[in-house]
This record gives C-alpha cells, sequence and structure tokens, in this order.
C-alpha cells in the first residue's frame, strides 16, 4: 500500500462511515479512502467489501466492531478474513500488535485535557503508529501542537460539521479530516 501520508494528503476529506448508513454515498465520492467507524460481525465483511469494489481503501475501526473484542486475534481475522487496507483503534497494544502484523493503523486519541495530550505524545512516539486521528478535530490550537510534535500525520475528527470545521482544522495542519456529515464528502 502507498504510504498513508500519501493517501491523506490525496484525500482531505474522508467519508467516517456507521455501520451501512450511507455506504452507498461513501462508495461514490471522490475520496478514495473511507473510514468504516461503527460495523458488526455480521456486516463488516459486506461494508469492507462494497467498499473495496469500488476501489476504496477501507480502514475499520477495530474497537467499533459490535461482537469483537480489541485483542490481537481479532486484527489476526479482520486481516485474514476482511482484508481491511488498515485498522484504527484507541486501544496501545492493539496498535502494536498491528505494526508487527505490517497493517497500517492509525490510533485515535481523545484530547480533554493537557494531560491526555501529554500522554497522547508518549504513546504515539512509543506505539509509532502510522497516524494519528485526534478527537474532537474542532481544536485547532490542538491540532496545531499535535502536529509539532507527534511523528505521524495527524487526523482531525469529532464534532466536523460544517466546511469551517474542515477549513480550520486543515489550517491548523491536520492533513485529512474525518467526518460522518455525508453533506460534506463532495467538498
Amino acid at each position: 500500500m502507498t504510504k498513508i501520508r500519501e493517501i491523506l494528503e490525496r484525500n482531505p476529506l474522508i467519508p467516517a462511515v456507521r455501520n451501512e448508513d450511507f455506504l452507498e454515498e461513501a462508495a461514490a465520492c471522490p475520496s478514495e479512502l473511507v473510514f468504516i467507524v461503527m460495523s458488526n460481525l455480521v456486516n463488516i465483511k459486506h461494508i469492507v467489501d462494497t467498499l473495496r469494489t469500488r476501489e476504496k481503501k477501507v480502514f475499520v475501526h477495530i474497537d467499533m466492531v459490535a461482537g469483537l473484542s480489541s485483542e490481537n486475534y481479532t486484527v489476526d481475522y479482520l486481516i485474514r478474513e476482511i482484508h481491511p487496507d488498515g485498522l484504527i483503534t484507541t486501544k496501545h497494544n492493539v496498535t502494536a500488535y498491528a505494526r508487527k502484523q505490517k497493517i497500517p493503523v492509525i490510533q485515535r486519541f481523545f484530547i480533554l485535557d493537557s494531560f491526555s495530550f501529554d500522554n497522547s505524545i508518549l504513546h504515539i512516539r512509543e506505539n509509532k503508529p502510522d497516524a494519528v486521528e485526534v478527537l474532537p478535530g474542532v481544536i485547532p490550537g490542538v491540532i496545531t501542537r499535535m502536529t509539532k510534535l507527534a511523528p505521524a500525520p495527524v487526523i482531525a475528527s469529532g464534532l466536523i460539521a460544517t466546511k469551517e470545521d474542515v477549513t480550520r482544522s486543515l489550517n491548523a495542519g491536520a492533513v485529512s479530516v474525518s467526518t460522518s456529515k455525508k453533506e460534506l464528502w463532495e467538498m
């Protein structure tokens, strides 16, 4: 797979699909990359296969696949049976294991205060994810600081509701913005 930074730079706006909601819209949108941020054991293969047949690169949020746990076996299962192009997780152990399995991984961080910010930087340096996702994505000051300190591309996500939110996040240094607001997918 092409390096994740290059893919993110080509796709400044990434559709975030919840289950099969707006699956067809995500498959038809201009972005070559789609995040599956909510799914279940029954529908995940169908969702990934649908997007792959439309030549999308698909990253699955492993923590949000109902019916599976965030363990090494789940990483192995997804790689062998579902064939995503990459994984998204908040779990440090999953990030480390996915890296060992040579599948691209985006580590997601919720920035609530300076303590969570500092811990995020430590985990990024330790786990070396291919990219990091910062939530909420409508905090340009934190995005700017994160891009200066994190040795990985930063994706803004969470609470992205308007074109202005997208623009502010990109101007703050995010490489891409992920949103479930389908109205923004055609930007």
